[in-house]
């Protein structure tokens, strides 16, 4: 057993969306003050949100904290005695809720888009590897580090350990609606958490919702659909996702043609030459990454330089609809040839962005990305997915929405003092 598995005295965490986060076990307290737990401080929850919502500054630390407060809650409140429930697999999901989140890099999946990298790769080689949260884990037991990585990678032979930490209703999601929403400042997050959670049953392969908490999994659900398009997909984040983007491209093209930085990217460098290291991974956190781009504002490189001006003074790129089209495409085709003239790089200022997303699906033999469905209760102990039950859930099940937005440099194009007639003809284009 773990050395002193409690502690002498509970740790309470204050928090803005639970209230209290409440910590007894020795193995928790002992991984929250890893060097590796402490650096999620040092990472934004929403990424490049906090240029469009400014109250957007929190951090995947205390999102993390909040996806663990909400299983210690299910755990000990309400599954404890309940068949389906075995009570030896408490401490594993307590630290796979805890961890779930350990291996996101600087601007998340903007940042993992440009180097090809998994936030899920590297949690799980931070669990197993030679970290201080790995030998927080091994004091328990030699193989506990590679049980957590397993819940973590939905490989764990326990499906309903796994489907409480990564589900269609489980504590991650339900953490970062609420947080996100309240940190924004936006109502469409919100949700009746505490019904859910008291309606919540434990099963063989995953967790079920009682039949009488249907309209609360609804408001759960329309709350993820509100607030994937109103908060995670504004387009003014995506202007500074697409800028942010475009800065790492041409800093590594650079590099690769041996542009002689004033700032040399020491940071960049395994990550530019794909020899990525665990400790190259952990050592790349937003604060080293905001301090380049403050310093690259003075590169000799006009593009990387301006880039960077437009994301450290909020100077992003407008937009307008685009939609993937024949016409749209031609359209796009003849704009790019025009920025060309106009002296602008169409790599790095004229830009489509899309966001997709699926609000709630059912299982789908053989389609890709199958989801386990939510399952409700019934009272006479029968299972029924939630979309034969709900009208509302019904209606919006495997509707895929995708949104294409095209962006631009509008300054560039005002500035007439050059090229007057192209960008007349550029604008022209854009406006119709």
């Amino acid at each position: 057993m773990y050395p002193g598995g409690q502690l002498h005295e509970e740790k309470v965490f204050k928090d803005p969306v639970h209230r209290y986060i409440h910590v007894r076990d020795k193995v928790i307290w002992d991984l929250i003050g890893t060097k590796e737990f402490q650096r999620l401080r040092r990472i934004k929850q929403l990424g490049t949100t906090y240029l469009t919502f400014h109250g957007a500054e929190h951090s995947r630390f205390n999102h993390s904290l909040g996806v663990y407060e909400i299983i210690r809650r299910i755990l000990d409140d309400v599954f404890v005695g309940r068949e389906h429930w075995d009570h030896s697999e408490r401490l594993l999901c307590l630290c796979a809720a805890l961890l779930h989140d350990l291996g996101h890099g600087p601007f998340s999946h903007s940042f993992e888009k440009v180097f090809h990298l998994d936030h899920e790769d590297f949690t799980r080689a931070i669990i197993v590897g030679d970290t201080e949260v790995n030998a927080a884990l091994r004091a328990i037991d030699s193989d506990f580090p590679q049980k957590v990585a397993e819940v973590i990678a939905k490989t764990y032979p326990n499906k309903l350990v796994v489907s409480l930490i990564s589900s269609q209703i489980d504590a991650d999601r339900m953490d970062y609606l609420l947080r996100d929403a309240y940190y924004t400042g936006v109502s469409y997050g919100y949700f009746d958490m505490e019904r859910i959670l008291r309606v919540m049953r434990p099963r063989e392969d995953q967790v079920v919702i009682k039949r009488s908490g249907m309209h609360a999994v609804e408001d759960y659900i329309m709350s993820r659909y509100q607030m994937y398009w109103q908060v995670y997909f504004h387009p003014v984040t995506r202007s500074a996702e697409v800028i942010l983007t475009k800065i790492l491209h041409r800093a590594k093209k650079l590099y690769e043609d041996g542009y002689s930085f004033q700032t040399k990217p020491v940071h960049f460098l395994s990550f530019f030459e794909g020899n990525v290291t665990l400790d190259d991974y952990l050592a790349l956190d937003e604060a080293v990454i905001l301090f380049y781009f403050q310093q690259w504002q003075h590169e000799r490189d006009p593009i990387l330089s301006d880039l960077c001006q437009r994301f450290v003074h909020r100077r992003l790129f407008k937009y307008t609809e685009f939609h993937p089209t024949n016409e749209q495409m031609t359209k796009l085709i003849e704009l790019t040839n025009l920025f060309k003239k106009a002296g602008i790089d169409p790599d790095y200022y004229l830009v489509v962005d899309s966001s997709s997303d699926l609000p709630y699906d059912f299982y789908r033999p053989g389609e890709e990305g199958e989801r386990l469905p939510i399952y409700l209760l019934m009272p006479n102990g029968e299972l029924r997915e939630l979309s034969r039950e709900s009208v509302l859930v019904d209606a919006i099940s495997g509707k895929r929405r995708t949104d294409h937005k095209l962006y631009f440099p509008a300054d560039f194009l005002y500035d007439l003092s050059t090229k007057r007639t192209v960008k007349k003809k550029i604008m022209e284009i854009l406006k119709g």
